[in-house]
């Protein structure tokens, strides 16, 4: 069981979700460090996540394929700008890997997981390059599609 609290963004260029999760934050922390795990949730359905590779380190990179209902396949690529076990994770996709600039950065994305009573307190913030870029993500769905996901995540800590 998911709820949510409003989190005001910190500037105009950020986008934020939060939701309270009904497991630990250990299990929340799994499912988004363990590529197994992380294929099960990561994209809204019915999109699916066929390939993740995460090496979850600072400057550790990762790839993530989303796949449209269509077949058509849309590679993620990122870099861990910080990891601090089942607290938080940073990382952005300026890089797509070893520190190899991408053709054009979008976003970090830094999600922390916080003890509520045995639940924890899921927040993603998502800061954008250029106020363009935000409203384009918020344009694409990102309540929407990030909201079904961290859903997805819950329902899937749940049986963890």
């Amino acid at each position: 069981m998911t709820g949510t609290t409003d989190i005001k963004p910190t500037d105009d260029r950020e986008l934020v979700l939060t939701r309270l999760i009904d497991a630990p934050r250990e299990k929340v922390y799994r499912a988004w460090t363990e590529a197994d795990l992380l294929k099960q949730w990561f994209a809204p359905l019915p999109w699916t996540t066929p390939n993740a590779e995460l090496d979850v380190r600072p400057g550790g990179s990762n790839r993530i394929v989303m796949r449209s209902p269509e077949g058509q396949d849309f590679p993620n690529f990122g870099v861990y700008l910080e990891v601090v076990p089942n607290e938080k994770l940073v990382v952005t996709d300026a890089f797509t890997e070893a520190w190899k600039p991408s053709e054009k950065p979008f976003m970090t994305v830094i999600l922390t997981f916080e003890d509520e009573g045995g639940k924890t307190r899921y927040t993603a913030r998502v800061r954008h390059w250029t106020t363009a870029d935000r409203e384009a993500h918020e344009k694409m769905g990102f309540h929407q599609g990030w909201g079904q996901c961290a859903d997805q995540l819950a329902t899937l800590t749940a049986k963890l």
